[in-house]
């Protein structure tokens, strides 16, 4: 932004992720002196982050009170874990690779138990500064997709937040279950437990995508704009 106007900007994202952890569907939001024209403002933008891995899909103009962050009303994520014992190669830091078979019926049934307003201590990072561990959970769905050399299995999540390290909680809990460690009501008593100590391993961040922000009134939808990444 201070390549366009060279001044001090405040930029609020949609959703914060760890280092490590992708975002195909990330929102943000800037104010601007200059009446950019959103598709002139993206172009800018696209070319001074070369050569970031970093792309400005499209713009929007919004009302200056709407809040990128604030005004969302359901986040979306994904994860992805591979099943397969050779190393990944072209898909490498974007899956978490296991090298054992999963069961996906065991990690939906566990998956299940999490759905709705929880106290979510137990899949809680100890550093999270949410002030509650309430959360309601709308979808934790597990999906099977065969490759020529191995199984991935999808997590999709959504809810209107999340809280920190919690998306990572559940899958490396459920990865437990798949495996056979865990039965699904062991899920359902770790998170009745409401004790960070419960949990199962934390799966590391490459497989996490933030995949989706939806809005009251999606400025994108209203501009006749795609978000299709």
């Amino acid at each position: 932004m201070a390549k366009l106007e060279p001044r001090d900007h405040n930029i609020a994202a949609a959703g914060r992720t760890d280092a490590g952890v992708h975002a195909t569907g990330q929102v943000a939001h800037c104010d601007m002196e200059r009446d950019w024209e959103p598709f002139r403002l993206s172009e800018a933008l696209n070319f001074h982050l070369k050569p970031a891995p970093v792309a400005i899909v499209n713009c929007a103009l919004v009302a200056d009170d709407w809040h990128a962050r604030f005004d969302a009303v359901e986040r979306q994520y994904l994860f992805r874990l591979m099943s397969r014992r050779p190393p990944l190669t072209f898909e490498a830091g974007q899956m978490w690779r296991v090298n054992h078979t999963l069961d996906a019926g065991a990690m939906q049934a566990g998956a299940d138990q999490l759905l709705g307003q929880h106290d979510f201590t137990t899949f809680r990072s100890s550093i999270c500064q949410a002030k509650s561990p309430v959360k309601t959970l709308d979808a934790l769905r597990v999906e099977t997709v065969p490759h020529a050399n191995g199984t991935e299995y999808r997590f999709h999540v959504r809810a209107r937040s999340f809280l920190h390290n919690q998306v990572r909680s559940f899958v490396g809990t459920l990865e437990r279950v798949g495996a056979g460690a865990w039965t699904p009501d062991d899920v359902g008593a770790a998170l009745a437990a409401k004790d960070r100590s419960a949990c199962g391993p934390v799966c590391p961040p490459q497989g996490l995508y933030l995949a989706g922000v939806k809005y009251p009134n999606d400025p994108f939808e209203v501009s006749g704009i795609s978000r299709s990444s």
